[in-house]
């Protein structure tokens, strides 16, 4: 394929301190099948060598353009910036994490998908998820559940089952290529600060538009002690922003029953989870945090329903658990204030 043909796609890589993967992940944009593409790597203040590592690969790649912010700012506005970078004339944008990276038919594929079904907003696919150098047995496939016998399918559709919890295709900014006039028409395309703010877009995009996936493994997501994804999955920051999100996309793809029943069950399992945590010796940054997510949803901190959960948890494997219980309430009275 010739540098002219076909459309223009944006791809965006926002990176902090990513000089340890970013060399694969710029290599495998370069390596795409597909070559009518800007590449944009917005620098977020990196002190590390991704700077230089950026540079060097736009001195020899005229397709590729460093930005770099002369401060650091949080991730989701790094983010926003660099999909605030993307040319006027290009009409797919894709994200690369800077830790990640995409097979050589990822463009071609999914640009293949979204020319045939001008309705698609947003391309999604298959995605291998695990460490480089575990045996690929121990590495997984994400984005399962759609049906394999159709590539196009209705947003609302998609996003219901997402906010059921009975799919999980969303959240994979590297498994994604949006249709750019999509992003283009915010100045946030990622609607909130949190960690997940990816799946809130795609609930977003996708109120008036289709969801399209390519049934192949066309992306990379590399697991690693320092990627947000692990801090998030440490946190289980997805409990209340999957809260979150049902609060204010649920009206527009549920029923009232249906979003007052996943509503419960979310609370209840967030507090499963608060109860499990409080079994553990204290740690007042996680409790902080979880206070201020909950009261940011309208939902202080129920302390008894913390210590409630914890002795229903020592109940299923002691056969006394009233000591657990005063123990639990009274660890709850020193949670952060």
């Amino acid at each position: 394929m010739k540098a002219n043909e076909g459309p223009l796609v944006s791809v965006v890589t926002p990176v902090y301190n990513g000089a340890a993967y970013l060399k694969e992940c710029i290599e495998s944009v370069l390596s795409q099948s597909y070559k009518n593409f800007e590449y944009i790597i917005v620098n977020n203040a990196s002190t590390d060598l991704t700077l230089e590592l950026a540079n060097s690969y736009a001195n020899r790649d005229e397709r590729i353009r460093v930005c770099s912010n002369d401060t650091l700012i949080p991730l989701i506005a790094n983010h926003n910036k660099a999909l605030r970078e993307i040319d006027p004339r290009s009409k797919y944008c894709k994200i690369v994490s800077a830790d990640d990276f995409i097979f050589p038919e990822c463009l071609a594929q999914m640009v293949a998908l979204a020319e045939a079904n001008p309705r698609v907003g947003l391309v999604g696919c298959y995605q291998l998820c695990g460490q480089m150098n575990c045996r690929f047995e121990e590495q997984r496939v994400r984005n399962v559940g759609l049906d394999p016998f159709r590539s196009v399918f209705p947003g609302a559709e998609v996003c219901r089952k997402q906010l059921l919890g009975k799919l999980s295709v969303f959240g994979n900014p590297t498994s994604t290529m949006y249709r750019s006039d999509l992003v283009r028409r915010t100045q946030a395309f990622f609607p909130n600060a949190s960690a997940e703010a990816d799946t809130s877009a795609c609930y977003s995009a996708l109120s008036d538009a289709d969801y399209g996936f390519v049934h192949q493994v066309l992306s990379y997501e590399r697991v690693h002690d320092d990627r947000h994804t692990t801090i998030a999955l440490n946190l289980n920051s997805y409990l209340p922003s999957a809260i979150s999100d049902c609060l204010t996309y649920g009206r527009n793809f549920m029923t009232e029953a249906e979003l007052t029943e996943r509503l419960r069950h979310l609370v209840v399992e967030y507090y499963e989870f608060l109860g499990t945590r409080a079994l553990r010796p204290n740690n007042n940054a996680f409790w902080t945090y979880h206070k201020s997510a909950l009261q940011a949803l309208g939902m202080p901190l129920d302390r008894r329903r913390v210590a409630l959960e914890a002795a229903k948890k020592c109940a299923r494997t002691i056969k006394t658990p009233t000591r657990f219980f005063e123990a639990a309430l009274e660890w709850t009275r020193r949670l952060p204030n």
